[in-house]
């Protein structure tokens, strides 16, 4: 009788071996042969909870910005149950931190462990293995409440673990995998953006008689809706546009698209600027979410007599170098940005430019630009360089701006495009 009980737990016991080693084979077949991390995930989970004959289980995972934080992944009730999900307290979370070891629970009251923290009244066992890649701790897997009132064992703790070790990597290699995908999503974005603003430029400047013009857009790491276009309306009038679209990446840039393009086919249209802006502003607000608009400069000029006549859409003031008074004025003309009400209202002034006097036409992305002190670099530091610098050609002028924004955000990210035009009055 005896060898025949020895036989028989020996047959369970071996039994047992086969279904582990079955489920383990089946897990890794599955989990190896896909690249999704919310497939991998699920099919952890659920075998996990058949494994050790658990009501419901769930994976958390390490915020990798933040290590010090975590977030629930995924979790998975047993199709035979109509328990509650269980979560993970935070005091459980802290203590698989800190130990990076199998935690098994079958009494909370009675375990000094966790003595006086408070838990889930519907949780009443719970088995915790860490998820460890070279010994950095990854997330947690766990499993709640043993089925039939049960208490998890030894065997269900060497078998979650088990189960943790082999998941472990390639739940890691599915993270890195989609984050490259995302990685690589974002970089066609960043591409197709970055093609669509430098197609808002011109290719060259035009001649204009009793003017020098430089122009500069300086993309930032992170593409922004900036453009400025130098318009030939006919031989006796030139209009100058410099916009800055709200938001960044590949929404702002089509914006930037729609807008320059309903912007350009007003210009054809209309001599008034101010015409153009109302025009340009119905077009808008009826096509365009409400949360979008555009800043922008208008700067419309007449070469024989030297005249500019300024529109401000909202935009930055313009700089005015006067020669003969060796002082820069802020043109403070005000207006509303397109696309922020129905009816839209903006000043208009006209000025005529004396030989040698300058004019600089810029983004926020130059006074806006800041240092490692959090400070901004601008109008007053813009104006003194215009001031000390005037007498140079306008493609010089840009350069000096240019440089000693460098040199003032040195260490900081560019978070913005700078976008300048710098228009002199010659003889």
């Amino acid at each position: 009788m005896i060898q025949d009980s020895n036989l028989q737990e020996e047959n369970v016991r071996l039994k047992k071996a086969v279904e582990e080693l079955s489920l383990l084979n089946e897990l890794s077949r599955v989990i190896n042969s896909t690249t999704g991390l919310d497939v991998i995930i699920e099919n952890i989970i659920k075998r996990s909870v058949k494994a050790v004959h658990a009501n419901q289980g769930m994976i958390t995972l390490i915020d990798e910005v933040n290590p010090n934080s975590m977030f629930t992944f995924i979790r998975t009730l047993d199709s035979g149950t109509n328990h509650k999900q269980c979560h993970l307290n935070q005091n459980i979370l802290g203590w698989m931190m800190i130990h990076k070891a199998p935690l098994v629970v079958n009494n909370f009251s009675a375990d000094l462990r966790f003595s006086g923290i408070k838990v889930e009244e519907k949780i009443e066992s719970l088995l915790c293995s860490p998820l460890l890649v070279k010994n950095r701790l990854i997330g947690i897997l766990a499993v709640f409440n043993k089925k039939d009132n049960g208490e998890f064992t030894g065997d269900d703790t060497r078998l979650l673990s088990i189960i943790a070790s082999q998941s472990a990597q390639v739940l890691e290699n599915a993270r890195l995998y989609e984050q490259e995908q995302k990685k690589h999503a974002f970089e066609k974005e960043f591409v197709a953006a970055r093609e669509v603003q430098m197609s808002l430029l011109p290719k060259r400047l035009p001649e204009i008689e009793n003017f020098q013009l430089a122009a500069i857009t300086i993309p930032a790491k992170e593409v922004g809706g900036d453009f400025y276009d130098i318009i030939k309306i006919n031989d006796s009038l030139f209009e100058i546009i410099l916009a800055d679209v709200a938001g960044k990446g590949l929404p702002a840039a089509l914006l930037a698209t729609l807008g320059k393009g309903i912007l350009c086919s007003q210009v054809m249209q209309h001599q008034s600027a101010l015409t153009q802006i109302e025009q340009s502003n119905i077009i808008l607000r009826s096509s365009v979410a409400r949360k979008s608009f555009i800043t922008l400069l208008i700067a419309i000029i007449q070469p024989t007599e030297r005249s500019v006549s300024i529109v401000n859409v909202g935009h930055c003031f313009p700089l005015l170098y006067h020669h003969e008074e060796n002082k820069v004025e802020v043109l403070d003309v005000k207006g509303m940005a397109l696309n922020l009400a129905d009816e839209i209202r903006c000043e208009e002034r006209t000025l005529k430019m004396k030989p040698n006097d300058c004019m600089v036409i810029y983004s926020d992305g130059v006074s806006e630009a800041q240092n490692i002190a959090q400070e901004f670099f601008g109008d007053n530091r813009i104006s003194e360089i215009l001031k000390q610098n005037a007498n140079n050609h306008p493609e010089i002028i840009l350069r000096k701006i240019n440089d000693a924004v460098k040199l003032f955000s040195k260490g900081v990210s560019q978070t913005d495009d700078i976008t300048m035009v710098v228009l002199k009055a010659v003889q």
